[in-house]
């Protein structure tokens, strides 16, 4: 009788101990998420996705001296009702300030992984080596790696563009981050597991 309450307190015991890691684990997953670590660097790389928060971001990056040119990522055949991203973003780029050291990277891929082979080829025409992704605050661990994996020859950090609408460290306080969480999480793990490999 005794073996068998000692036995009980023990199973108890480590289900407590496994909720307390799971809570502890899933509080601090958005944290997981953002890698926010910009180094000067010869070019900022704005990834294609989001069109405000990221450019933003590497202007004013390129303002402050972290690298010399900003290459802006835009899916080549995507249009927004008769024109299409490219146009869009020669437009945008036009009307800066800076426009003088902004290019345009046609991107193909609708994938990270994919989309780091189409900067590679953007990157053949850029002196040096050092580049600073600017993307997401959310996508930047899983950008980072990938870039890290797929392009040789070349030093990547990272710096996180953040949109309170779409995500936020403490995502079980708002739906939208709660999704954006979730999915990034898939991504990822998925990134590590199967795609890294192939």
């Amino acid at each position: 009788m005794q073996r068998l309450v000692g036995k009980r307190r023990r199973i108890v015991g480590f289900v407590v101990v496994l909720a307390l890691l799971l809570i502890v684990a899933a509080r601090n997953a958005g944290n997981f998420l953002v890698v926010d670590d910009p180094q000067r660097s010869d070019s900022i790389l704005v990834l294609a996705g989001e069109t405000y928060q990221r450019p933003t971001l590497a202007l004013r990056l390129l303002d402050q001296g972290y690298g010399k040119r900003v290459i802006l990522d835009v899916p080549a055949d995507a249009k927004v009702y008769d024109l299409s991203q490219i146009e869009l973003a020669q437009k945008y780029v036009h009307g800066l300030r800076q426009a003088s050291s902004v290019t345009i990277c046609p991107i193909q891929g609708l994938s990270t992984k994919l989309e780091s082979r189409d900067v590679e080829k953007c990157l053949v025409s850029e002196t040096g080596t050092r580049i600073l992704i600017v993307t997401s605050d959310f996508h930047t661990r899983r950008a980072l790696s990938i870039f890290r994996r797929e392009i040789q020859g070349r030093t990547f950090s990272v710096a996180a563009a953040h949109d309170d609408a779409q995500f936020g460290t403490r995502w079980w306080t708002h739906r939208q981050w709660a999704k954006t969480c979730f999915e990034e999480w898939l991504r990822t793990l998925w990134w590590h597991a199967v795609e890294k490999w192939h």
